[in-house]
């Protein structure tokens, strides 16, 4: 490994050392909403990759549920019932687009703006 790919290594690994819980949450919410943007356009669509889409996508809307949930969590109350909707709202429209009944656009976009709203609070930070 030359020098320069091991400054590059070690600056990489130090910049995923100082992210923050919101930061996490933003990565994470980018990696699971680009799965569904790659997924949406493929005609026909392909079951496997359409499923492990929303799969990944569930599973990150559970995460994010469970944690509001938790009484010790700071945010008000409202804004936690508020991800509690979203994340059955996520759950139930995901069985729609797998029965061929809806569109992925809504999850994209609902992604998106928690995204948005991720980035806006890490600029305050």
């Amino acid at each position: 490994m030359n020098a320069t790919r091991l400054a590059q290594s070690a600056y990489r690994d130090q910049a995923r050392s100082v992210r923050t819980e919101r930061g996490l949450e933003y990565d994470a919410f980018a990696r699971v909403t680009q799965r569904l943007v790659m997924v949406a356009p493929q005609e026909p669509r392909n079951m496997g990759d359409l499923a492990a889409a929303l799969h990944d996508n569930r599973r990150l809307w559970t995460i994010l549920a469970t944690d509001v949930a938790d009484p010790k969590n700071p945010l008000p109350q409202t804004l936690r019932a508020r991800i509690v909707y979203l994340a059955q709202f996520c759950n139930r429209h995901s069985s729609e687009v797998l029965n061929s009944n809806a569109s992925l656009q809504p999850l994209i976009d609902i992604n998106t703006a928690i995204m948005r709203g991720l980035s806006d609070r890490r600029a305050d930070q």
